[in-house]
């Protein structure tokens, strides 16, 4: 879908099935996120995307929601439009029309993409630490007593 590929996840490889987006999070691990977009109560109406953590042997180890108004994705849209928090369609996508621009025109995706690295950050091995280098006091040089007769 083309929302993913605006969205730019942090991932070296990831495939979209249908509105869902896959991708392993570090190379050689068994955990895979997947990404989809959070429903409202309306049908083909969304408020932010739904995050899960996937083991491929446990399963979904963790699931979290970023919600648009959470990160100000369609807050231009909306002051342009005069919404607000609490006014219908505010921080919401609405795929309702076959035709006419994607329901996300106008996103700012750069927060929901800040928020995706740091989640995914939280489910990567760190990184082995790098011995720190022992800071010695370093001693005087000591020079050979000169052989000059007084």
């Amino acid at each position: 879908m083309e929302f993913f590929a605006e969205l730019q996840p942090p991932f070296p490889t990831g495939v979209v099935v249908g509105n869902t987006y896959y991708a392993t999070l570090a190379a050689d691990s068994p955990l895979r996120i997947r990404i989809d977009f959070q429903g409202t109560i309306r049908d083909r109406e969304y408020g932010g995307l739904r995050l899960a953590v996937l083991h491929t042997d446990q399963g979904t180890l963790d699931t979290a929601v970023l919600t648009f108004a959470d990160h100000q994705t369609f807050a231009r849209r909306d002051a342009a439009d005069g919404i607000g928090p609490g006014w219908d369609g505010y921080a919401r996508i609405r795929d309702w029309h076959e035709n006419g621009p994607p329901p996300w025109n106008g996103a700012d995706l750069t927060g929901l993409r800040r928020a995706i690295t740091h989640y995914a950050q939280l489910w990567l091995p760190a990184p082995a630490p790098v011995p720190a280098r022992l800071n010695l006091p370093s001693l005087p040089s000591t020079r050979p007593a000169s052989s000059r007769s007084h």
